[in-house]
């Protein structure tokens, strides 16, 4: 079986207020990207598609897959406007694989428990995403800001990448997305609408922070200050 893992790092991070996108700021002195391909490295995935930014190509070869001697990525392909034509340009770029994670760049804290347990889970269900449950109280809102309804906590998870799947079945339902020209924020989400698959939660990590805005920054620093204790 061939593991493919998908790391994308096309996002702009709006929320950062900063000139250097968040994938690439440093955290222990080195960039963000830099910990979730060195968590595929290291990890029994047989290989790497890495999604950039336009025009970002050469500089993620030059300055991160080189600088640190990454070997397992056999394409660095430029995403696209949205998350999902980025999704949809590292599947194409996957193409032989018989499972593939994808994963969002801007997470660093990944680990080997975390990819060993989407390897075996997306063997047994074909689909699966990593997640933990929610520790507060969640509002769903109406149009005008109004609280409308409170689901039960219990029922309600934070998700987290990677997101596992059969190659198959999540490049299928992307290129239905895409001819559709529907849209989705999510992988599992676009899985789920374009063919009713099911998806499994996995437990994940509630350090498995995404880098969004410069607290996540200090949280991060801070975490990689305490591993190193």
């Amino acid at each position: 079986m061939k593991y493919t893992a998908i790391v994308l790092a096309g996002g702009a991070g709006k929320r950062m207020n900063a000139k250097v996108h968040k994938q690439y700021l440093p955290i222990g002195g080195k960039p963000v990207l830099y910990y979730s391909l060195k968590a595929f490295e290291e990890s029994e995935a047989d290989s790497i598609v890495l999604v950039t930014g336009a025009g970002e190509i050469e500089y993620c070869r030059q300055e991160i897959i080189e600088t640190y001697g990454l070997k397992k990525i056999v394409a660095i392909v430029e995403g696209g406007r949205e998350r999902y034509h980025s999704v949809y340009e590292g599947l194409k770029a996957a193409s032989g694989a018989d499972y593939v994670m994808i994963h969002d760049g801007a997470r660093p804290f990944l680990t080997q428990e975390m990819i060993a347990r989407s390897m075996k889970g997306v063997q047994t269900y074909q689909a699966c995403v990593l997640g933990m449950p929610v520790k507060d109280t969640i509002k769903i809102a109406d149009e005008n800001c109004f609280a409308q309804e409170t689901p039960k906590r219990s029922s309600v998870w934070m998700i987290q990448t990677p997101q596992s799947f059969s190659y198959p079945l999540i490049y299928d339902a992307y290129e239905k997305l895409i001819q559709k020209g529907r849209d989705a924020t999510d992988d599992a989400m676009v899985l789920e609408c374009m063919t009713g698959q099911k998806v499994r939660l996995l437990e994940g990590s509630y350090q498995n922070i995404k880098i969004t805005t410069p607290e996540d920054l200090i949280t991060a620093e801070a975490w990689l200050k305490h591993m190193a204790e």
